[in-house]
């Protein structure tokens, strides 16, 4: 029985690796509904996990989940220390909690960029998980650990892919890194900041003094000129004059 669960969970870990790029280490999102579970049954996570999946885990859970985990008291110490163990994932409800179910749902939308596998007790919250293709669901039964296979939704996913319809989002991906490598796409980091325009002062030339107009040399020659000449004739007038009174004496 055990070899049989394995095999399936080969198969489907193959379709999620070569469809949607699934790689180890595979992140598993707990919630409060499957911790429960877990404990129940006697499930020891950390090490029953790897080797169902073969290959690397990384236990995380949201702080939704942790806080919901709180409010529910007593009756749920055991999940709770169970979570408290796992990797903190950072979700979009920093100011507002929200349930751990629309929670988890919130970190796979969008294509799962990160790969995530939802683990949950939750039938609704399953529901949902299932409509997002590209995401693993896992849940226990009968005190052991179970990977779902695609959900129809996937299916019909990767089939529109291979129809051509549509780009996976492996391949987007694999496409984004090798314009990296060639240069074709720069990262953000590397992007040249646009310098802004320095705020210029007046110009240095506007501020200059004006400088005073030196005096025309040859004016000021000429008036001399003119007033030596009115000097002269007044001078002259007067020696005629006596001369004249001389004679008439």
């Amino acid at each position: 029985m055990k070899i049989t669960r394995q095999k399936h969970a080969k198969k489907h870990l193959g379709f999620f690796r070569n469809n949607f790029g699934v790689r180890e280490p595979y992140q598993i999102l707990l919630d409060g509904t499957f911790c429960q579970a877990a404990l129940r049954g006697r499930i020891q996570l950390r090490e029953q996990l790897p080797r169902y999946l073969m290959g690397e885990t990384q236990l995380c859970t949201t702080r939704c989940v942790l806080k919901e985990l709180e409010t529910l008291g007593k009756d749920l110490y055991g999940a709770r220390l169970i979570a408290q163990k796992c990797q903190v994932r950072n979700c979009p409800h920093f100011k507002n909690a929200v349930s751990g179910s629309e929670c988890l749902l919130s970190m796979v939308e969008e294509g799962n960029p990160h790969h995530y596998f939802v683990a949950t007790q939750d039938q609704n919250l399953s529901v949902k998980v299932k409509k997002q293709p590209g995401v693993p669901l896992m849940f226990i039964i009968q005190n052991t650990m179970v990977l779902d296979k695609p959900s129809p939704k996937t299916v019909a996913f990767v089939k529109a892919e291979e129809s051509g319809q549509l780009v996976s989002v492996h391949e987007k991906e694999s496409i984004k890194h090798l314009k990296e490598e060639q240069g074709l796409v720069k990262n953000p980091e590397q992007r040249k900041r646009k310098k802004r325009k320095k705020i210029s002062g007046p110009n240095p030339l506007s501020c200059l003094k004006k400088k005073k107009k030196a005096p025309d040399t040859q004016s000021s020659a000429s008036e001399k000129k003119r007033k030596r000449k009115r000097i002269r004739n007044r001078s002259t007038s007067k020696v005629l004059s006596e001369k004249q009174s001389a004679e008439g004496e």
